[in-house]
């Protein structure tokens, strides 16, 4: 117990000291300042909104969710169409970022969901986010807002039905396995539309309390919401709130929190280091890291595979928060990108991070992240290379 608290006292003296010391007044010259205000801005503006909540829903559904429920719907061996259709579109309702989903699909992972439907909902929840969607579409162009929305759906579903059967033999010993777990396991002692109410809660104010507004000067639902945003994440908070006091038991209340506590002990050491190296090497938009940011412009111009592959590659490593694609992306097209280079790195960048791939590398292995990253990095350049040719 006691190094358990020396730990959490060691993250939380890390949070704050780069949460609050002025590092922007310090004027630290080159790759270490970059790096050190990449994860300033992490610590601002996405550790308290978006990982905090993110980690409490993967501690629930590991300690909450029915492991059968689970493996009939996402296992290795349930129905493909439920699985992949689900997993696909799930961005949709979450619009996270590539480290915020890390949580959750560690959640599910470890809950015995098959590795094609937990990769397809890995992939999907950063890339399918339908704000950023339509701010690509009357930012960058009809088109790219169209290939992006489409690609990110087909791509999730491609890529966890190669992960599926790149790793067949492994699918089906776990489906063999889940079998013979479903078999003895007990039934809930809370009724399923309990459960539902506490996750939809706790997706609530995920969901809301990071919501972002439309392009400026634009009205409709989107702004909308936006400007009532607090107050949805307070009848959500104050909905969760009730129903811990209401259905919840202490034990499975002490229970829900240390696993939420393994979830985010062994994410977020990896995560601030890779947010580091990634400041370091890239810098933040428009200031320069070690790699300059003209030779990324310069690389990417025209339509050539290489340029689509640089592309892809570079989205992959850099670390994108939710949006920030949009304006970094317009920058670089007035540079001279291709249109081809800009949906492969919108492919390949949203869903991928240096500091994602530390971590999926933890959570299901070096080989099958490889194999993950490889997929979609081949995809993104493909696709990119096919619609630079039609669009050119």
């Amino acid at each position: 117990m006691k190094k358990t608290w020396t730990i959490i006292l060691l993250f939380l003296a890390v949070f704050l000291l780069a949460y609050i010391l002025p590092f922007d007044n310090w004027e630290i010259p080159g790759p270490a300042g970059e790096a050190l205000l990449m994860l300033q801005e992490y610590a601002r503006e996405h550790v308290l909104l978006c990982l905090v909540p993110a980690f409490f829903i993967a501690g629930g559904i590991a300690v909450f969710v029915n492991q059968a429920a689970v493996i009939k719907y996402f296992g290795a061996s349930a129905n493909k169409f439920l699985a992949y259709g689900v997993a696909s579109v799930s961005g949709t309702i979450l619009a996270v970022c590539s480290c915020t989903v890390l949580p959750l699909f560690s959640g599910i992972h470890r809950r015995g969901a098959g590795i094609g439907p937990a990769t397809a909902f890995l992939y999907s929840g950063p890339a399918i986010n339908v704000l950023a969607i339509i701010l690509t579409a009357r930012v960058l162009g009809l088109e790219l807002g169209v290939a992006r929305a489409v690609g990110a759906v087909v791509f999730s579903v491609i890529i966890g039905l190669a992960m599926h059967f790149i790793f067949l033999k492994e699918e089906r010993e776990k489906a063999k396995n889940a079998v013979d777990f479903a078999a003895g396991e007990e039934e809930e002692d809370r009724p399923l539309w309990k459960n539902a109410l506490f996750f939809a809660a706790m997706v609530g104010i995920l969901v809301f309390a990071n919501w972002s507004g439309a392009a400026r000067g634009e009205g409709g639902v989107w702004n909308f919401i936006f400007r009532i945003k607090w107050v949805l994440t307070g009848i959500f908070l104050a909905g969760l709130i009730g129903m811990l006091i209401a259905w919840f038991r202490k034990d499975e209340l002490k229970e829900w929190t240390s696993s939420t506590w393994t979830f985010a002990r062994q994410i977020l050491p990896l995560l601030f280091i890779g947010v580091l190296v990634a400041g370091a090497l890239l810098g933040r938009p428009g200031r320069e890291g070690i790699i300059p940011s003209g030779w990324v412009a310069g690389a990417v111009g025209g339509n050539s595979l290489s340029a689509n592959f640089f592309a892809s590659l570079a989205g992959a490593l850099m670390y994108f928060a939710t949006l920030t694609e949009v304006p970094i992306l317009q920058g670089l097209l007035g540079a001279g990108m291709g249109k081809g280079p800009a949906l492969a790195l919108l492919l390949a960048g949203p869903a991928l991070s240096l500091p994602n791939m530390l971590v999926i590398r933890s959570v299901m292995g070096t080989k099958k992240t490889l194999v993950f990253i490889s997929l979609v990095v081949v995809m993104a350049t493909a696709s990119g290379y096919i619609f630079g040719t039609v669009w050119s």
